[in-house]
């Protein structure tokens, strides 16, 4: 009953826009909420479309039951969720950097919306944010997460329940290296921190007359402020290298 409701070529179509449209509304830089609705589902389509034409012979028969139909969507955009899910967090370690650097410097009370966490954060973790965006679109790495995209069919097949066990080991993986990768990007800051606050601890101690904090905020913005300009590129180096190895395992 289904073949004449629903034609072979729009099910395999739909099971393919399922993966891909999920991957697009959670993934960095494609599925930021900034971006309008219809661009966003007009660049899902266009994807879904070239994808079919590419794994077409792969699709799996339009099943006999509505329940199977339903389930097999479900399952393709549960993948597709995971695999987003992923990298998102991934790229989540340049807000870990942000929020440290900022608490470094003095500037944690500085607030501003994050594009890529949806939510306020320092206004340093927000220009690293969108620092790391623009980098990504730059060095051609948003490409690699297209590559990633289509590279899924190959590890999760359509049809085939996706293995969660390894997938929870995935994520936590993943959610260890963003937070050792934010502190790697964020460390000379923390020396920064550690040194400054103890120079300015025996500073007090030595010359207690002198009003240490109120010399200690600006200098310590301002020095803040030379450090970043610095180390900046670094960085941002640092960061675009490992996000890289982290999405080669998807394309290989």
């Amino acid at each position: 009953m289904l073949d004449t409701l629903l034609p072979a070529e729009v099910w395999g179509f739909l099971l393919i826009f399922a993966r891909m449209g999920a991957l697009l509304a959670a993934m960095p830089g494609l599925g930021e909420q900034q971006i309008p609705q219809r661009i966003r589902l007009g660049l899902a389509l266009a994807i879904s479309l070239l994808v079919f034409f590419l794994i077409r012979e792969r699709l799996p028969p339009l099943p006999a039951g509505l329940a199977v139909l339903v389930g097999l969507i479900l399952v393709e955009v549960m993948i597709g969720l995971m695999i987003a899910l992923l990298i998102r967090v991934m790229f989540s370690a340049l807000n870990i950097a942000g929020t440290i650097t900022a608490f470094q410097t003095s500037l944690a009370f500085s607030q501003q919306v994050d594009p890529a966490q949806g939510t306020q954060s320092a206004i340093t973790a927000s220009f690293m944010s969108m620092l790391g965006l623009v980098l990504i679109f730059a060095s051609d790495l948003h490409l690699v997460m297209l590559q990633a995209m289509v590279r899924s069919y190959s590890l999760f097949p359509i049809g085939a329940l996706p293995p969660i066990d390894d997938f929870a080991s995935l994520m936590t993986d993943y959610v260890a290296a963003s937070f050792v990768l934010g502190m790697q990007i964020a460390a000379p800051f923390l020396v920064f921190g550690v040194v400054f606050n103890v120079g300015l601890g025996l500073t007090a101690r030595l010359m207690p007359q002198l009003p240490v904090f109120f010399i200690g905020l600006p200098l310590n913005i301002f020095v803040g402020f030379a450090l970043l300009m610095i180390a900046l590129p670094a960085m941002m180096m640092w960061f675009l290298t490992i996000f890289e190895q982290r999405l080669s395992i998807f394309v290989q």
